[in-house]
């Protein structure tokens, strides 16, 4: 398994669950200083940072892209792919395939969370769930042709009346016409949502594709009440070996919510 450190370049996000905020290369030096494999960013847009520079800043701290939000598209624009104006999805996938193509310049595969929406007031919830389908599958299949996945993340009941838990994930995602969408395990929102997070992950197996790490509250692993030995155990169970990114409150500052996860993620991954 590989750390993972989140940076949020958005400026209408400034009290959500990120790690480093706004400057950049700082934020790749702290990363790279204190040991972290990888980061995941949250832009504004797929042209926000200019790829030369990104790759300049990969190869001057070693460290790689682990996947790209795409949670802008909502907060700024209002898109969703569950929107029942057919032009507002047809603009959120655009969005989020332009967020895909960005992201596989660097290996990275993008995250669709916030942007999955909603069932609005006077839409059937299964009418949401085949536009949310249909995005998927479009978007999945041109993931897979940029040799990237495509990441949806199941959000717990306070965000979405569409998919709250793992196994309704691997259910819908395995019914896609794609075989390239890949679940989000986020342990903030597992913790709202599951029964017991150990079993859940042992349950969705190969289905994770991506780990939010991050304690019960929400803030740094190890701040909380996550009985993190059983769902380090479980991870290691299915063989996982991708990113664990902390997607958490940058709490009590960015700096001291960075160490704590890296040194979290060394007591029970190293």
């Amino acid at each position: 398994m590989k750390s993972c450190v989140t940076i949020a370049l958005v400026s209408q996000i400034k009290t959500g669950p990120w790690i480093y905020w706004n400057d950049l290369e700082s934020s790749f030096g702290k990363a790279a200083s204190l040991g972290f494999d990888a980061v995941e960013l949250f832009t504004p847009s797929a042209d926000a940072i200019s790829t030369d520079r990104l790759s300049a800043l990969v190869d001057q701290f070693g460290l790689k892209i682990a996947a790209v939000g795409t949670g802008a598209g909502k907060v700024i624009q209002g898109l969703t792919l569950t929107d029942p104006d057919p032009v507002i999805r047809s603009r959120a996938v655009d969005f989020i395939a332009d967020m895909i193509g960005f992201g596989a310049s660097f290996g990275a595969p993008a995250i669709i969370g916030s942007m999955q929406g909603n069932a609005v007031p006077g839409i059937e919830k299964e009418q949401a769930l085949s536009w949310l389908a249909e995005g998927l599958n479009t978007l999945g299949q041109q993931a897979e042709e940029k040799g990237v996945n495509l990441i949806y993340e199941p959000l717990n009941r306070y965000e979405t009346n569409l998919i709250n838990d793992l196994m309704t994930g691997v259910s819908f995602s395995k019914a896609l016409r794609t075989g390239n969408v890949v679940l989000l395990a986020d342990l903030f929102h597992m913790n709202i949502e599951e029964p017991s997070l150990a079993d859940s992950i042992r349950l969705a197996g190969s289905s994770i594709g991506h780990v939010h790490f991050a304690d019960s509250n929400r803030r740094p692993m190890g701040l909380g009440h996550t009985a993190m030995d059983e769902v380090a155990q479980a991870l290691k169970d299915i063989g996982y070996a991708g990113y664990v990114s902390a997607e958490a409150f940058p709490f009590p500052t960015p700096d001291q919510a960075a160490l704590q996860t890296i040194q979290s993620f060394q007591k029970y991954f190293c």
